[in-house]
């Protein structure tokens, strides 16, 4: 996913719709979905490989220069038959006016082939992120979730739609609470989310269910039955595209450093929090984790965040 940003002012509105008028500044671009998800990776030191599916167009071409720019191994499938996926956004302000969408569904085939393409990196690969934003690349992805297994890699998955069946036995799975509300059906009180989350990650056979709660932070249920809260590390939101990419990102980065899950999931929380602190779907870097650690350098729990930091400059 391109996401393309349209920055100006707006001094007027238009004599022709009860709208306001953009005078066009600048444009810039950055990785978004998947995409995004790979960056931030490359950002907290972490050898990325990115397999993905991009149209045969100027945008699919942008798209694998800034992931080449990056210093990510990517593994395009060009597919003719649908654009680049592309997110672009009127800005006036660091306010967002409008969003446009250019996207059509992956064709079936393209995402069986996509499938064998990842199936054929596993064996370099230990860990495996699945960003999924329901644009059909990862429809048929319990194929490669089982094939991962086979090769001992742990899945961390971003899921999408009303059904996560296709997601089962993954090692951690990452929901937002509206998103697990959808699948689980609704709760009445906190004991009730607790209940539902943890038959959730039993039904679905996941290692640890990690619930994103927005301003009530993180929720992580494990196999043991165990269960880490974990308050929001959010200072002032400016913007939350891309937040849940940033998290899924330090959360693999850290985990694949050798952190602990808790630590890991800290670390993951606070750059979350750093993301919606920015503009525009943006890249949270180590040097970025380190200075919001020294902000906090007294706190018990950024002490153990503080032994991920290190361990990750390592």
């Amino acid at each position: 996913m391109l996401d393309r940003y349209w920055d100006g002012s707006v001094e007027r509105i238009s004599p022709e719709a009860p709208v306001p008028v953009l005078r066009f500044g600048r444009e810039w671009e950055r990785a978004g979905g998947a995409a995004n998800v790979a960056a931030n990776l490359a950002a907290l030191g972490g050898r990325t490989t990115l397999a993905t599916l991009l149209g045969k167009d100027e945008a699919g071409d942008r798209l694998a220069r800034l992931m080449r720019e990056e210093g990510i191994d990517l593994h395009e499938l060009q597919c003719a038959d649908m654009p680049t996926v592309q997110k672009i956004r009127a800005v006036c302000r660091q306010h967002q006016m409008l969003r446009i969408d250019i996207e059509q569904q992956a064709p079936s085939d393209a995402a069986r082939s996509l499938c064998e393409i990842a199936c054929g990196l596993l064996p370099r690969h230990p860990w495996v992120v699945l960003s999924d934003y329901g644009k059909g690349a990862l429809t048929g992805c319990e194929r490669l979730i089982a094939r991962a297994r086979e090769h001992g890699c742990r899945v961390l998955v971003d899921p999408k739609g009303q059904s996560f069946d296709r997601y089962r036995g993954a090692w951690l799975l990452k929901p937002n609470e509206s998103e697990a509300a959808a699948v689980a059906g609704p709760w009445k009180d906190e004991h009730g989310f607790q209940q539902a989350m943890h038959a959730l990650r039993e039904r679905l056979e996941l290692t640890h269910l990690l619930v994103t709660r927005g301003e009530r932070g993180m929720a992580l249920f494990s196999a043991n039955g165990r269960m880490l809260q974990i308050a929001s590390a959010a200072r002032e939101v400016f913007d939350v595209s891309g937040a849940g990419d940033t998290a899924l990102a330090a959360l693999a980065a850290f985990l694949a450093a050798g952190a602990t899950l808790e630590n890991a999931v800290r670390q993951a929380n606070v750059a979350a929090g750093i993301a919606v602190g920015k503009v525009g779907t943006s890249v949270v870097s180590l040097q970025d984790l380190v200075r919001a650690d020294a902000e906090v350098a007294t706190a018990p729990v950024p002490e153990r965040q503080r032994a991920a930091v290190q361990l990750m400059r390592r």
